[in-house]
């Protein structure tokens, strides 16, 4: 998608503070020298079987953009696209039920939305927040020397496709739903209370493709350690054993190019780093010494966050990936 948009016009109004330049995660519109529009859509097929959860997700997930940029949201308008005739209509009623329970936890009004008769599945969120001019939270200015901290576990694409084979145990099902149904709202608030230098959410391109468009965007590189990684339960024997998504392999072949791998990956371990993510967690910049400052509360409200890398001058290739922390830093 990102070489559709590149063919597009950008747009020049001078009240657009954060658009489609630096592929962050939602766009920014200045009203005036108080308050600013942040507008976000995201929506996409099932995941999960249960109907209430995935709508659960698809919020989660929809919101998540909203608060990766430091923003506060008010709104949602539902994109449904449902089989009419084909699946029965108490799945529908359960799918937008699962969106509402999680649009209620984080204070937001569904005010709308639209349906489709589609072949299969389809729901999301437009959602609209407000945040001050100048104070947004972008992907693009993250600096050398930062840590990098990631705020959710990793591994919900390749668990999503073992669902879809039937292969995934009932427990390791239930914690990678309640993880990505969890809302990013604290999260971004602890990142907004310490002072951050730029977050972005990991969603679909994995966790190598958010970081390297956070790299291009920001002109840094960065290096990250394998074993400081948080996996859900189930994730790393699953890849191991071959049960990866399309999308996971897509991301792998965008970043390789920019990435350099220490010695002794195997293949099913760069699939497991460039997991597709869905409603995943926020990968945070911030210089060394204010990250204990943001850990600390997330972890106490019994988070699973760790410093995960860190960002260093802008280089060739842009990404290092090594296997573990080295000395002086603690996941």
């Amino acid at each position: 998608m990102g070489q559709v948009i590149a063919l597009l016009p950008l747009s020049r109004d001078p009240n657009l503070l954060v658009g489609t330049a630096t592929s962050d995660d939602a766009a920014v519109y200045r009203l005036n020298d108080e308050i600013a529009l942040v507008q976000t859509v995201d929506f996409f097929t099932p995941v999960v079987d249960d109907p209430y959860d995935f709508g659960r997700i698809a919020a989660a997930n929809s919101l998540s953009d909203i608060y990766a940029m430091g923003a506060t949201p008010l709104t949602a308008l539902n994109i449904v696209g449902f089989p009419v005739g084909v699946l029965p209509m108490a799945y529908l009623v359960e799918i937008l039920r699962g969106g509402a329970a999680i649009a209620a936890q984080a204070g937001v009004s569904i005010v709308g939305g639209h349906t489709i008769d589609d072949r299969e599945p389809k729901y999301g969120m437009a959602v609209t927040g407000t945040v001050r001019p100048g104070e947004q939270i972008t992907n693009a200015t993250a600096r050398p020397g930062d840590v990098l901290v990631l705020t959710k576990p990793l591994g919900t694409g390749i668990i999503a496709t073992a669902i879809k084979r039937g292969v995934a145990e009932a427990t390791v099902v239930a914690e990678a739903v309640e993880s990505m149904a969890a809302l990013n709202r604290e999260a971004a608030a602890a990142a907004r209370a310490v002072g951050v230098s730029a977050v972005t959410d990991v969603t679909g391109f994995g966790l190598l493709g958010h970081l390297l468009e956070m790299c291009v965007a920001s002109g840094v590189s960065a290096e990250i350690w394998v074993n400081a990684l948080p996996w859900l339960t189930g994730a790393v024997d699953l890849a191991r054993a071959g049960v990866v998504p399309g999308g996971t392999r897509r991301n792998l072949e965008y970043a390789d190019p920019s990435t350099a791998w220490e010695e002794g990956f195997a293949d099913w371990e760069r699939l497991l780093v460039a997991d597709a993510q869905t409603s995943g967690g926020l990968l945070i910049a911030l210089p060394a010494e204010r990250a204990d400052g943001l850990l600390a509360p997330l972890r106490a409200a019994g988070g699973r966050v760790a410093v995960i890398g860190r960002l260093l001058p802008p280089g060739e290739p842009a990404l290092t990936v090594r296997r573990a922390v080295p000395g002086g830093f603690s996941a």
